[in-house]
Parts: structure tokens; sequence; C-alpha cells
């Protein structure tokens, strides 16, 4: 018998070593580009605006690029699939109809699980909609139909361009819990954006923040990016079979420490009945670390807007 679990135990740890070995970066990151049909008329508006709608999910506009992370459209008492039978309903409702959306550009998501793509997205969403992604999730949507997903693995950036603007966005690393949830939870990435207005030089960094990244994982994005405008946290502290899958309070606040930002925004915070930390944790947490004044709170339907810079070491977001 005890030959038996051993055997069990052994064949559970060689699998979970190899999927995290198979999740590994790269040697050569690799580039793909996305062209996409320019504005008929260049907006007025220079800004651009983070508009909060809940969950994981924003709406990231700017000169005419609209960008959709995480989308999950689903209403309080709904229930979402999280796998191995874990089930979590939803206790808010979104800042906006999937009706309502504007035309989308790219959708960005962090990785695939219901409460970030859930199954009205997955019917209503155009098969044809660039989703940038981790590679397990590119496959999985490929063979439900959708035709523009970019596969990315950590450091693979994909160069957007929409007529005046341009936008590489880069897949950071990222993890889904501590060592054994990484065998059987899917894999996530963070995203690092940034913005270039090719008329006047103006420039924007954004830091798109998912799963729990380790303390070298930040430090290598910070010595990556030294120069960070702003950060969108996911938080909440989720918990699945028991494990850690999103940031808690502390680690949130770890990460504003390393990565410096100028701004931070706190989402993914009280939405569904896995998330165990309300964002007031994370309030007392920033305000115990003397950090007020370098973070911002949204709740559902609010936005910010940001002022692009015209030097790198210039960065000051409109609070």
């Amino acid at each position: 018998m005890k030959a038996r679990y051993w055997i069990a135990g052994t064949a559970v740890a060689a699998a979970g070593v190899y999927t995290i070995l198979s999740r590994r970066a790269p040697a050569h990151p690799r580039a793909h580009l996305l062209d996409l049909e320019p504005e008929a008329k260049i907006p007025d508006e220079e800004n651009g605006s983070v508009y909060f709608i809940g969950t994981a999910t924003t709406l990231i506009r700017y000169q005419g690029l609209t960008i959709l992370t995480d989308p999950n459209f689903l209403y309080r008492g709904q229930q979402v699939h999280l796998g191995y039978g874990v089930h979590s309903t939803r206790l808010t409702d979104p800042g906006m109809d999937f009706d309502d959306l504007p035309p989308i550009d790219l959708v960005l998501l962090s990785h695939l699980h219901e409460d970030h793509f859930d199954k009205l997205v997955e019917r209503r969403l155009a098969r044809h909609t660039p989703i940038l992604t981790t590679a397990s999730a590119a496959r999985t949507l490929a063979k439900r139909g959708f035709t523009g997903t970019y596969p990315l693995r950590s450091w693979d950036r994909v160069n957007v361009r929409k007529g005046h603007i341009s936008l590489r966005v880069t897949a950071t690393p990222g993890a889904h819990g501590p060592l054994p949830a990484m065998a059987v939870l899917p894999d996530v990435m963070g995203c690092m954006l940034d913005f270039r207005n090719e008329r006047d030089d103006r420039r924007y960094r954004m830091y798109l923040c998912a799963g729990t990244p380790t303390l070298r994982q930040l430090e290598e994005i910070r010595d990556s990016w030294p120069n960070l405008d702003l950060m969108l946290i996911q938080l909440g502290g989720a918990r699945v079979m028991g494990m850690l899958v999103t940031m808690n309070a502390a680690q949130g606040v770890e990460a504003v420490r390393i990565l410096r930002p100028e701004l931070t925004i706190p989402i993914h915070y009280n939405d569904y009945d896995v998330f165990q930390e309300p964002l007031e944790e994370f309030v007392r947490a920033v305000e115990r670390a003397r950090l007020r004044d370098r973070v911002r709170y949204l709740y559902h339907g609010e936005a910010y807007s940001f002022v692009p810079r015209g030097v790198l070491s210039e960065a000051r977001p409109l609070v």
C-alpha cells in the first residue's frame, strides 16, 4: 500500500515538474506584428483612460485604440467553473453590459478561467478578435473557433499598430499560486503595455499584474522596465482548492514597493466568493506602508484618465 502511494506521489511530482519546466520562457522571445485598421478620424482627446468594469475586466482606450482585458460580464448570482469541480458565485454586477461595449481592437487575457473569460463572452465575442494570451489558453480558444489568438510565453511581444498609435505588448512572467498549484491550474501571464503616439512621440507605460508573481519575477520586471507609469494589480486573495492564486494585501503592497509605479489601481477584489480578502485589507496595508499617494481606487463603472508624456523620465499620471 505504501509503495502504491509512493508511486502515485512520485508520478504527480514528476508531472508537476514537467508542467512547470514546459512553461519556462524560450531562450529567444518571439515577436509578432498586429496591424489594425486606422480610425477614419483622429480622435481629438489626447488623454487615455482606464474604465473599470469589474473583476479583472477593464476597457483601456487611447487615441482610437481600444483594449479589453480579461472579459467577464456575468451578473450577481451567476456561477463560473474554475476546474476540478470547483465553482464560484458572482457577488457583484459588471459596470457595463457586454452589449454596450465599443468596437474592440484586441483582448488581453491573463489566463483562461471563466471569471476572466466567461461563457457569455465565449458565445458573443467575434471569432476574429485578436486575443493575446498564454500559449495554453490560445490553444484552447483556437479549438473553440477563435481565429485571432496570439500564444505568448514570458518575454514574447506583440507590436501593435493602429494609424499613428503604436503599442508594444510584452508578456511578463507570472505564477498561479504556489508550486503544487502550478501543476494543476492554467498558466498565467502579466502584460507590459508601452504606448507611443508617433505624431508627437508621447508615451505611456502600463503594467497589468496577474496571479501571484514571485519576488524574483517582480524584480526581473522592475529591472527590465524601471520607469512605470501605472500598474493595474489583481488582488482579492482568491483561493482555489485552498491555494492562494491571486495576491493578497501584503503581496500587493510588496509589489508596489518593488516596482515603484507612479500610480497603482487595484482590481479583481470583490466580485466572486473565492475572493477571501476585501479591498479594505489592501487599503489598510497601503496606509500602514505610507503609500496612500501612490494608489487610486476605482469601483465598478468608474474611470481613470492618464496623460501620456513626452520624455520617459517625466511620467506623471493625472490623478
